[in-house]
């Protein structure tokens, strides 16, 4: 019964720091659109706590790997739930490099005045797919995987279009701007995916289809 438990307080976990990652996305999001240092700020200090708690959530899994003998089931679980971590660890990450940017260029907003709209759109795509990613983790839901597969789509999308923008002989706003698009469109793009990876990790859990097979949109 108390091995249940850890592993229900092993999801639970992931669960939490899904949420968080979320936040912090969310948050980054704002403070880069409207040069909201303290908010940056506040994003850069949270990251420390998901570091911790991804930390905790991985000490957990090999403990009980180690301390205890796993089925096939149950190994995939761990196993999993180690790389989700990982992915989840990294999504915080992202957003506090977002967030980095916003606090770098302040009091200057960071993006031109024509893209915050391409920008409002793809935080709000990493809001959804993320709010999805940690319901499938909750809940095990696979239903949601071709929803979060659509809005990486999107986000891959928009990410091509920002290339675009900056390589085209029109654009007026420097190097150093151009650098700072390219490199916030990535942290976006590699959010989404890290999420598709969560997902397709969960899928793994709950059906033991191997990984590198795993599609969201079957």
């Amino acid at each position: 019964m108390a091995y249940e438990e850890d592993l229900k307080a092993v999801n639970a976990g992931l669960v939490e720091v899904a949420d968080l990652v979320g936040s912090a996305m969310f948050d980054a999001t704002h403070s880069l659109l409207n040069a909201d240092n303290d908010l940056a700020q506040g994003v850069i200090a949270q990251d420390e706590r998901i570091d911790i708690l991804t930390a905790e959530i991985e000490e957990r899994c090999f403990d009980l790997i180690s301390a205890q003998q796993p089925t096939d089931r149950d190994l995939r679980i761990l196993i999993g739930s180690l790389r989700i971590a990982a992915s989840l660890e990294r999504m915080g990450d992202l957003a506090a490099h977002v967030a980095k940017q916003a606090r770098m260029r302040f009091p200057n907003p960071v993006v031109p005045l024509e893209l915050q709209e391409t920008f409002e759109e793809m935080g709000a795509l990493a809001q959804a797919i993320v709010l999805k990613t940690a319901q499938v983790v909750a809940t095990k839901d696979l239903a949601l995987a071709a929803d979060i597969a659509a809005h990486d789509e999107d986000v891959d999308r928009l990410h091509r279009e920002l290339f675009r923008v900056v390589l085209s002989p029109t654009w007026t706003h420097g190097v150093e701007t151009a650098i700072d698009i390219t490199l916030l469109s990535r942290y976006y793009e590699r959010y989404a995916d890290h999420a598709v990876s969560v997902t397709r990790r969960l899928i793994t859990i709950v059906t033991g289809e191997p990984y590198v097979g795993v599609s969201l949109t079957k």
